[in-house]
């Protein structure tokens, strides 16, 4: 494959960042717990990253649309990444940690998304599966949790921020190497936008979808200190996350073999239904090992459920506005779905305890499940 086909210097970059990226989603919770913090105050911490993020995202995907590359808005983010981490990571009091915080999550935000919009664009110009691509993500997240787990646990959890800023600045280097998609259209208008805003089944399928993902946020944010609370360590915090993230890799990896044989909704809702079944199983037991042992779950649920939701969203937005409707999309996954899961998850974590907060997502996503249902035998949804 020539240099301009390559696809190494992405797939590095996927494999860095989301290493860096679950040192973050696994541990910051333990980090603020380490520091003093409440559920409640975790919650809030937790809630500005998808607060500033849904800001963030849909801003850095119009830049990249309306300067036409994802290259250069990637360096940008990761140099003021490496430098907003080093500094939110060293404050201890709540205002501080929320400031800084939210400095960090606007640069920290947009990454994963446009790498992917970069991911799911150079797939379709090369005729490859998007999951070949994306799947390297989901191995430096396992690898990452695994080692990350285990050093931790030996050294202690005031030491994260080493191996984050070691594999952030690994990002920024391999993303100097990335080849920009081109886009044969003229640069976007900020009037533009209003193209996805009349698009009603992409408005419709946000709404639907965000039923189903603050459960998810919920979990990436409360799964660490449900199983300490059930007595387990960092280093099975680190075998959780593996477990989950390696089936959610052979999810990604294997997507050429099963995505295209029914309707993405078909997959959605099917992943929806796993979800609900995940979250009622995790509110009955009792044992940190048997949420581990069902962690594989996460592969049929977030790896199907992300991966086919990310192809339907690219279907039903103009070619013109990928970034930016790709953006806008994940702004919804992970940013208003993660405030809400973040802020009454912290406070149903306090109040009742992880087991009750599980029960809770589980109906939810049971509802989610229904009406996502009802969206794919509407007429709208037949796209």
């Amino acid at each position: 494959m020539k240099r301009g086909e390559s696809t190494v210097p992405l797939k590095m970059l996927l494999f860095c960042f989301h290493g860096a990226n679950t040192i973050i989603v696994s541990f910051l919770p333990l980090y603020l717990q380490f520091k003093g913090l409440t559920g409640t105050e975790i919650g809030w911490v937790l809630a500005i990253g998808p607060f500033v993020a849904m800001l963030s995202q849909p801003f850095w995907g119009y830049m990249s649309d309306k300067y036409q590359t994802v290259k250069k808005i990637l360096m940008l983010c990761l140099i003021a990444l490496i430098i907003s981490s080093s500094v939110f990571l060293q404050m201890e009091t709540l205002p501080l940690l929320l400031t800084f915080g939210a400095t960090f999550f606007f640069f920290a935000a947009p990454i994963g998304a446009l790498g992917d919009s970069l991911s799911q664009r150079r797939a379709d110009q090369l005729g490859i599966s998007f999951g070949s691509i994306r799947t390297w993500g989901s191995i430096g997240f396992a690898t990452s949790s695994l080692i990350i787990g285990a050093f931790l646990s030996h050294f202690g959890i005031v030491y994260m921020v080493w191996p984050y800023l070691l594999l952030a600045g690994a990002a920024f280097i391999v993303s100097t190497r990335l080849i920009d998609v081109k886009v044969e259209a003229p640069p976007i208008q900020f009037k533009d936008i209003n193209l996805l805003v009349k698009k009603k089944p992409f408005i419709i399928f946000l709404v639907l979808i965000t039923f189903i993902t603050i459960s998810h946020r919920a979990n990436d944010s409360f799964i660490g200190i449900y199983i300490t609370s059930l007595g387990g360590s960092e280093d099975l915090i680190g075998f959780a996350w593996f477990a989950g993230v390696a089936s959610e890799a052979i999810a990604f990896a294997t997507a050429g073999l099963w995505f295209r044989k029914f309707h993405p909704l078909i997959f959605i809702v099917g992943a929806a239904f796993i979800y609900s079944i995940r979250w009622y199983l995790y509110a009955i037991i009792d044992d940190p090992m048997g949420i581990i042992a069902l962690q594989f779950l996460h592969g049929l649920t977030f790896g199907v459920f992300y991966l086919t939701a990310f192809q339907y969203v690219t279907r039903i937005i103009p070619k013109m506005l990928q970034s930016t409707g790709h953006l806008v999309f994940l702004s919804t996954f992970f940013g208003l779905s993660g405030i809400i899961g973040s802020l009454v998850g912290g406070v149903i974590m306090d109040s009742l305890g992880g087991s009750s907060l599980y029960l809770f997502m589980g109906i939810l996503t049971t509802f989610g499940t229904i009406m996502m249902l009802l969206y794919h035998l509407l007429p709208f949804g037949k796209s």
